[in-house]
């Protein structure tokens, strides 16, 4: 069981990372429309069906097959198990706060440059790095 407990890890860790690095790439696109634009309107039903369909299913499906995980292996008590979820707490801020973005786009509220989401766009991938290292190599 331990083997499809963790492909469903892997493979929900997949959804929620192409999320992840999609939805800030969505935003530098919207950035640059004029708010109530029709391109507007289709980016803020672009972000709410990635943000609500993919991106949240996929990151408690994360948490939940991680979690079964660690109980079952026992890496619950293994130091690089606990900067994994570190970084991991900060994957699902990031989460959070892309969020909290949709619903300021939804609201025509964005105050930030395209440029603004295309340096946060690399937040997400320089944590996954530091995970999958963690998770792969073990270090410590």
């Amino acid at each position: 069981m331990y083997l499809w407990i963790k492909a469903a890890h892997v493979v929900s860790l997949i959804a929620w990372m192409a999320a992840m690095l999609y939805l800030p790439r969505l935003f530098v696109y919207h950035a640059a429309v004029p708010a109530g634009s029709a391109q507007g309107e289709t980016f803020k039903v672009m972000e709410r069906r990635l943000a609500k369909a993919i991106m949240l299913p996929a990151m408690i499906a994360t948490w939940v097959f991680g979690i079964s995980l660690a109980v079952m292996s026992g890496a619950y008590s293994q130091g690089w198990f606990h900067a994994k979820v570190a970084l991991v707490l900060a994957m699902s801020g990031i989460h959070g706060w892309l969020s909290r973005m949709v619903k300021d786009f939804a609201a025509d509220r964005n105050a930030r440059s395209p440029t603004f989401y295309r340096v946060l766009n690399e937040v997400p991938t320089v944590l996954m790095i530091g995970i999958v290292i963690l998770a792969v190599v073990k270090p410590f």
